[in-house]
């Protein structure tokens, strides 16, 4: 189940619901802007865990 909150379908659930969300509101603008934010946490935690990956293999 951990692999499926990584995936692509699950990234483009969340920006599918958060984009309903945003075109409810009129908050575009937010919408973009967390969407940034989102992609960014993503590949930060994608590279935190290669490098934790890389880590537990020089032990």
């Amino acid at each position: 189940m951990n692999s499926f909150f990584d995936s692509i379908a699950w990234n483009t659930f969340m920006l599918v619901v958060l984009g309903v969300i945003a075109a409810i509101t009129g908050e575009i603008v937010t919408f973009i802007m967390l969407g940034f934010v989102l992609i960014s946490l993503a590949n930060i935690n994608r590279h935190l865990k290669e490098i934790s990956k890389n880590i537990n293999k020089q032990r």
